[in-house]
């Protein structure tokens, strides 16, 4: 350096060090302001070294002005940014190699040896090398050498406690195969050759690391890979309610074993028609009920009430929401049963809601085989208090949560269900409420749905049980079946029965079977146990009937249906009611008589092993 201050052919020994010393305050001062001290390099990543160049960018251009306005004799502008460049590049060399050290300092190859050497010129002896990706880490692949897929390797390779070593990178570009990425080769996709290469390669666990991938295209992969003997993950945003929105490295959730895009059905008219309004839920600690409470608090209700007789479900929702959203939500909790009159026209006296959802139901299939007065006292004569109350009370409008297994029912729940929309619709040929009814199919992790059952099973070591292996259901997930009842009902007229399009039915044992592939655990058998009380072979299609007219909604459909007369709807309810003091072979015979669709799943079930 001095040679170069020497070189400039006007300098004495004095200048030199006043130059070198007001160099080194410049630099030295605009690193400082910008933090370069404190990075720690080893983890350093491009936005650190940017911001180096900043720094002594604006330190070169101060030397600069400083020289060229104050100094006496001065140095050419050309000498001053060789000089200081030189020392940025130095600065910049130096970072990179130590970094470049540490990361290969582990390794076992002659590069590792290396980098140790250079970290004991780094460190003054001590050597701090990151651990082997190799020693004690499960060895996965990659599929997609995106940004995605780049950024989760990185920071699987900076995380000494990772238990992750990605080997490779997948993907179905040419312009990326056989080129590497921090290291790592990109490998084709679908090739028997890459299969090999990871076999031998000791890697047993694939990655999907491809963000807005389509349903077919995410079911393809996990065909191959699962068939391909491999195991699988992915690198995907949480599916767990207030999870976060961080991707995170994760197995693949019951939802997307369905390998269909979710619904959102959702849109700015639903969310403005339930702003500022009073809106009660019943049954509002349920898996159902719980989700349109979430959904709900979205909109900024000007009240929110949760109904229900449970009362840890519906403490369980109101911790989550007044930690969510503290005192912008106003939110009363009542804990009395739909059966119980007069419980309930005191909520209806202090809150007088506005719109009401009726969630609450008993919904167990065999258990309402078992107990038929208790599902209609329930289903039947709790909704019948809900919707007089309604209509007491002035509601503004009345939304039922209807299901699939209403249609043409095999059972006393499904037809204690179907039962209820004849009343909504009945009411609303001379009720001041509007009224409405929507149907959907199996919820995906709802309570005493297959899936929590299918999960205990496996974690208990098996065996998992479905009643019959050729059993097909439609399913939904909680949000899309929540989003459906809300915006068909603020889309509703008055008296309509509203089904949704619910794509391909899935076969339980294939998702029995993918459940246990998911879980790693081995000898996980499946038993048929034969079909429950009130059971059938299939579902109703719900889209599956001429008599359906579209809406602005494409997934959503009105069924038309010729509503009963009070006087016919009274009567069946009465006949109910004596049915109701006799037994539960009393009202089993009298659902035949007032739901007219009502058959026993034998019949059903014969038809279709006929056909």
């Amino acid at each position: 350096m001095l040679a170069f201050y020497q070189g400039a052919g006007r300098l004495d020994d004095y200048g030199i060090m006043l130059h070198i010393a007001l160099a080194a305050i410049i630099i030295f001062g605009s690193r400082l302001m910008w933090n370069i001290y404190r990075q720690i390099w080893r983890y350093g990543g491009i936005q650190c070294y940017i911001r180096l160049l900043l720094a002594d960018g604006l330190a070169m251009c101060l030397y600069l002005a400083i020289d060229e306005l104050v100094m006496e004799p001065n140095i050419s502008a050309a000498k001053l940014i060789a000089l200081c460049c030189t020392n940025t590049l130095c600065a910049l060399g130096t970072r990179m190699v130590y970094r470049y050290a540490y990361k290969c300092g582990g390794r076992n190859d002659s590069r590792g040896k290396i980098s140790r050497v250079l970290l004991k010129i780094f460190t003054g002896g001590r050597v701090i090398a990151e651990p082997a990706l190799e020693s004690g880490k499960i060895k996965i692949a990659i599929v997609g050498a995106g940004t995605v897929g780049v950024s989760l390797a990185e920071e699987l390779r900076e995380n000494p406690s990772s238990r992750y070593a990605p080997m490779y990178f997948i993907d179905n570009k040419k312009s990326k195969v056989g080129r590497t990425i921090h290291g790592l080769e990109v490998k084709a996709e679908d090739s028997s050759d890459t299969l090999a290469e990871m076999r031998e390669a000791g890697i047993n666990l694939v990655v999907m690391a491809i963000p807005n991938m389509s349903s077919e295209r995410r079911k393809e992969l996990y065909d191959f890979y699962q068939n391909s003997g491999f195991k699988l993950k992915i690198y995907d945003y949480p599916t767990v309610q207030n999870a976060g929105n961080k991707r995170v490295l994760r197995s693949f959730e019951v939802e997307e074993l369905l390998f269909r895009k979710v619904m959102n059905v959702l849109d700015e008219d639903t969310y403005n028609y339930y702003k500022n309004k009073v809106v009660m839920i019943t049954g509002g600690g349920g898996s159902i009920g719980s989700e349109l409470c979430r959904q709900i608090a979205n909109m900024s209700p000007k009240k929110l009430i949760i109904l229900d007789v449970y009362e840890n479900g519906a403490y369980d929702i109101q911790q989550e929401l007044r930690i969510k959203y503290q005192k912008a939500l106003n939110m009363a909790v009542e804990i009395v049963s739909i059966t119980n009159r007069v419980g309930l026209e005191k909520v209806f006296v202090e809150h007088n809601p506005q719109i009401v959802i009726h969630a609450a139901a008993h919904k167990h299939v065999p258990l309402m085989e078992r107990n038929c007065i208790e599902a209609v006292e329930n289903n039947v004569f709790g909704t019948l208090n809900v919707v007089e109350l309604c209509e007491k009370y002035n509601a503004e409008r009345f939304m039922m949560v209807s299901t699939d297994k209403a249609v043409n029912p095999t059972n006393v729940m499904g037809a204690t269900k179907r039962m209820c929309e004849m009343i909504v619709q009945s009411y609303s040929t001379f009720g001041k409420v509007k009224y409405s009814a929507t149907r959907f199919g199996n919820v995906l992790g709802s309570a005493g749905s297959v899936i929590p059952l299918f999960k205990k099973q496996i974690a208990s070591g098996g065996p998992i049980t479905i009643t019959d292996k050729r059993i097909i259901r439609y399913f939904m997930t909680i949000p899309e079946a929540s989003q459906l009842v809300l915006q068909s009902g603020a889309m509703a007229q008055n008296g309509e029965l509203f089904v949704l399009d619910m794509g391909e039915p899935v076969k339980i044992l294939d998702l029995a079977e993918n459940m246990i592939k998911l879980s790693g655990v081995d000898g996980i058998e499946i038993v048929e146990t034969g079909l429950r009380p009130g059971e059938k072979l299939y579902e109703e299609l719900l889209m599956d009937s001429a008599d359906l007219s579209k809406t602005s909604n494409e997934k959503i459909f009105i069924e038309q249906d010729e509503a009963f007369s009070l006087d016919e709807i009274s009567g069946k309810l009465k006949q109910l009611k004596d049915a109701c003091d006799i037994s539960d072979d009393a009202v089993r015979k009298a659902l035949h008589n007032v739901v007219s669709t009502y058959k026993t799943p034998d019949e059903v079930n014969k038809q279709v092993q006929a056909g």
